[in-house]
C-alpha cells in the first residue's frame, strides 16, 4: 500500500491516455434470465486479440477490460471485440447497472480471495449484483490527479444522471433511474471524498482511512471517483453501465475531456459535501428529469448544466480527437438514455420486453455501431 502511494506511476504512461472497464450480466441469450455462468465463459474466451476478460464479484457477471487506449473511439472498438468473444461462447450479456427480474440473493459470489473477502465485509450488501462503467484517464503527474480529481467531482451528479440504466429490480420499477444507487449506499466507503489540498494530502487521507477501516489497500475504498497510483490514473466508477455502445462512446468522451480541462485547469472549489451528495441523490432517482442543486443549493435544470459542461469540454476533446463522440450525449439525451429505454420497452410488454431490449441492445447487433 504505502509505495503505490508513496511513489505512484503518474507520468509513466502517455498523458491523457484512458482505459474503460464494463461489467455485464452473464444470462440465458434466450429470455435474459440471469446465470452464474462466469466459470464456463472463462474456460470458453481464450486470449483475446486487445483487452482482457475476466470475473467480477459475482459468478453472474462478467468485467470486460480495455488495454491503454488514445480515445474514447478506440476503447469502444475494444470493448466491441471483447463483448463479440463472450457471445460466441453462447452465453448472452445484458448491459444494465441491475438485472431487471433476478430475486434478490440468487446470484453467487465468484470463488476468489478477494471476492470472498469483499463478500465477508459487505453481507447482504451484495445481495444484489450491480454492474457498473469504470474510466480512467492517465495523468502527467501527481498534482495534475489532484486537479483532476477535484476538478471532475462537481460534474458527477450530471454524468450519474446521464448514464442512469437501472431502473428496475427484482422484477419491478424501483422509482429510481438508477436503481444501483439503492445497493451502493449500503456499501461503505462509497460516496464522494473531499476534495484534496494536494497530492500528499490524498496520500496520508488514504493511508488513514486503510487503517481506520482494516482493508488491504486504498482498492478497498469504492469511492464514485479517485485517483489511483497504482495505474497512474484519476478512475470515475459513478456511471451505470450501458447496454448500447454507441452511449458508452458518449459517456467515455465527456468523462476524457472533462479530466483533461480539469487537469490543465484551476478551477474553482467543488460544491460542498452535503450538497454534492444531494445532488447525486437527485440525479441517480430523477435520471434525465433531475434538477441539480448549485454550489449555493438552488436547484437547476439538469439541460442547462448540461449545455454548460458541453461548452467546458469542447476544447479539450477537440485536443484528444473525440468531438464526435462527445456530440453524441445530445443524441442521448433527446432519446432519453438507458432507463428511459428500459421503461418504454416495460410499457410495451412488461419485463420479458425489458430483457429483450437490453439482449438485443447489448449483442452483436449494438456492437455493430462501434464498426460503422
Amino acid at each position: 500500500m504505502g509505495g503505490e502511494l508513496r511513489e505512484p506511476a503518474f507520468g509513466a504512461g502517455v498523458p491523457y491516455s484512458l482505459g474503460v472497464e464494463e461489467e455485464l450480466f452473464l444470462v440465458d441469450p434466450a429470455d435474459g434470465r440471469q446465470l452464474d455462468a462466469r466459470e464456463q465463459v472463462l474456460a470458453r474466451v481464450g486470449e483475446p486479440k486487445r483487452g482482457e476478460i475476466t470475473g467480477e464479484v459475482h459468478a453472474c457477471q462478467i468485467e470486460l477490460i480495455t488495454d491503454v487506449c488514445a480515445t474514447s473511439a478506440e476503447a469502444i472498438d475494444v470493448l466491441a471485440d471483447l463483448r463479440r468473444t463472450v457471445l460466441a461462447t453462447g452465453i448472452g450479456l445484458i448491459g444494465s447497472a441491475t438485472h431487471p427480474t433476478a430475486a434478490e440473493g440468487e446470484a453467487g459470489i465468484s470463488d476468489r480471495q478477494r471476492y470472498r473477502y469483499i463478500a465477508e465485509q459487505l453481507g447482504d450488501a451484495l445481495a444484489t449484483p450491480v454492474a457498473a462503467l469504470h474510466v480512467h484517464v492517465g495523468m502527467p503527474d501527481a498534482e495534475a490527479a489532484i486537479r483532476a480529481f477535484n476538478g471532475l467531482r462537481r460534474h458527477l451528479p450530471l454524468i450519474e444522471a446521464l448514464g442512469a440504466n437501472s431502473p428496475f429490480r427484482h422484477g419491478h420499477d424501483t422509482g429510481f433511474a438508477s436503481a444501483r444507487e439503492l445497493s451502493l449506499r449500503a456499501w461503505p466507503r462509497s460516496g464522494a471524498p473531499r476534495e484534496m489540498a494536494d497530492y500528499e494530502d490524498f496520500a496520508s487521507f488514504a493511508e488513514r482511512l486503510t487503517r481506520a477501516a482494516e482493508v488491504p489497500d486504498y482498492t478497498f475504498h469504492w469511492w464514485r471517483l479517485r485517483p489511483h497510483p497504482r495505474l497512474g490514473t484519476v478512475e470515475v466508477r459513478a456511471l451505470d453501465v450501458q447496454s448500447c455502445l454507441e452511449r458508452t462512446a458518449s459517456l467515455v468522451a465527456l468523462i476524457h475531456a472533462l479530466a483533461r480541462h480539469e487537469a490543465e485547469s484551476e478551477c474553482p472549489p467543488s460544491p460542498p459535501a452535503e450538497i454534492l451528495e444531494e445532488a447525486s441523490y437527485r440525479a441517480r432517482r430523477e435520471g434525465l428529469a433531475a434538477e441539480l442543486p448549485d454550489a449555493s443549493g438552488h436547484p437547476r435544470p439538469l439541460i442547462d448544466v448540461l449545455d454548460e459542461t458541453l461548452e467546458t469540454a469542447r476544447p479539450a476533446a477537440a485536443k484528444i480527437g473525440c468531438l464526435e463522440q462527445l456530440e453524441g450525449i445530445e443524441i442521448l439525451v433527446a432519446e432519453g438514455g438507458g432507463a428511459s429505454a428500459q421503461r418504454s420497452d416495460f410499457e410495451r410488454g412488461g419485463t420479458q420486453e425489458v430483457l429483450k431490449g437490453l439482449l438485443e441492445r447489448s449483442s452483436e447487433e449494438a456492437t455493430d455501431v462501434a464498426r460503422s
